[in-house]
């Protein structure tokens, strides 16, 4: 029966690494003092009446540290993505050529990298909860087995010491990128 708790420790350590992908996109998507595409990542479009990620209607280049040209593959989005970028919480004013729109990022304020840092620890913690939230579930899973009498004490807290050492792990991993972040953000 002990199949069950390594597929049920198996899932979990799966869903700790999803976790982190969102956390990383999350980090992501927060803007830093230089341009970078990812930072578009959450932005939709009015697309035809449908919104559509922006990352699907352009291409990206970054020329310099806070330029950012964007190219629409079809020329009618182009007022579309230009409001989506207005509209968004990255504070540019984007400028259009008729082929390119072109972002140059504001400096960003003593205040503007305390905000941003504040929203990376928000999006960290929210991460290492989910991660612990997971953790909280496979422990509930070997305890049942144990009471169940499917696996012994011993090998349940042989379990147990390997579902910890998972959790360390992926909190550690989510730290890591949380204080790079910070240190982009940092950067001037």
């Amino acid at each position: 029966m002990d199949g069950s708790i390594d597929d049920s420790l198996f899932e979990a350590e799966e869903k700790m690494e999803k976790a982190i992908e969102v956390a990383k996109e999350d980090f992501a998507s927060i803007r830093t003092g230089r341009a970078n595409a990812a930072m578009f990542n959450k932005l939709t479009v009015d697309y035809y009446g449908a919104p559509t990620p922006l990352q699907q209607l352009a291409s990206f280049q970054t020329p310099e540290a806070r330029t950012v040209l964007i190219q629409p593959f079809d020329k009618s989005a182009m007022a579309g993505i230009e409001k989506a970028l207005r509209d968004s919480d990255l504070g540019v004013n984007p400028s259009n050529d008729g082929n390119l729109i072109r972002i140059v990022l504001p400096a960003l304020t003593e205040e503007r990298r305390r905000d941003y840092i504040k929203l990376a620890r928000t999006k960290g913690e929210d991460a290492k909860v989910s991660i612990r939230n997971i953790r909280r579930k496979a422990k509930e899973d070997i305890d049942r087995a144990v009471k169940d009498g499917d696996i012994g004490e011993d090998e349940g807290s042989r379990h147990e010491k390997e579902l910890e050492s998972i959790t360390k792990k992926h909190v550690e991993t989510v730290d890591e990128l949380l204080k790079g972040k910070e240190a982009e953000l940092l950067e001037v």
